[in-house]
């Protein structure tokens, strides 16, 4: 298993805030404009984020390792 660095805060709570509105626009078949709008931004400020420029972010498993991570933190309410 791969060790990775600390993630950025900034990025496990934009992480951690995609989470929250994507399981909010499953949740809600009408009105979801606003929810759509907000995962698209929360998904620009995901992808563009500096750490993926580091050598610590290059590597496709730590987009999975922050996704986990973040999840984790949903399910224990961890800040």
């Amino acid at each position: 298993m791969a060790s990775f660095p600390s993630f950025p805060p900034d990025l496990v709570q934009a992480q951690r805030e995609w989470i929250r509105t994507y399981a909010a626009l499953a949740q809600q078949p009408l009105r979801t404009a606003a929810l759509r709008r907000r995962l698209q931004l929360l998904s620009s400020r995901l992808a563009s984020h500096p750490f993926w420029a580091t050598e610590a972010g290059r590597s496709p498993a730590a987009r999975v390792e922050l996704r986990q991570q973040a999840r984790r933190q949903e399910e224990t309410g961890a800040s």
